[in-house]
C-alpha cells in the first residue's frame, strides 16, 4: 500500500480550506484517510498553515510520500529543512574522526 500525504478539500464554495491528511494513494481525494496531520487555509494570510510536526515527521519516517503541493507547504513551514539538517548532522557525526591532542616535543 502506497501512502501519500495530500490535501483534502473542505470549506464552502469559493472559500476553500484544506486538511492535510495521510491516505492510501488509491483512495479518492475527499474519501477515506488514515490521519489528519494539519490544516491549510490559503485565504487567511499569516496563519494559513497549522501542522502537527511530530506526526508529519513520523509519517515521513514511515515512508509516506507528500504530493507536490504538500511538499511546498512543508518547505514553507521549515519541516523539510529541519529534517535535512538533522540527517546531515547525524551523517557528519558518524563520519567525524576525533582529533587527538598533539604532544609537545
Amino acid at each position: 500500500m502506497a501512502v501519500k500525504i495530500r490535501l483534502r478539500r473542505a470549506g464552502r464554495k469559493k472559500a476553500p480550506t484544506y486538511r492535510i491528511v495521510v491516505a492510501d494513494s488509491r483512495a479518492p481525494r475527499d474519501g477515506k484517510f488514515i490521519e489528519i496531520i494539519g490544516q491549510y487555509a490559503p485565504r487567511t494570510g499569516e496563519q494559513a498553515l497549522n501542522l502537527k510536526d511530530d506526526r508529519v515527521n513520523y509519517w515521513l519516517d514511515c515512508g509516506a510520500q507528500p504530493t507536490d503541493t504538500v511538499r511546498s507547504l512543508l518547505r514553507k513551514s521549515g519541516i523539510l529543512k529541519a529534517r535535512h539538517e538533522a540527517r546531515l548532522a547525524s551523517k557528519l557525526n558518524a563520519s567525524a574522526v576525533p582529533v587527538s591532542e598533539k604532544t609537545e616535543e
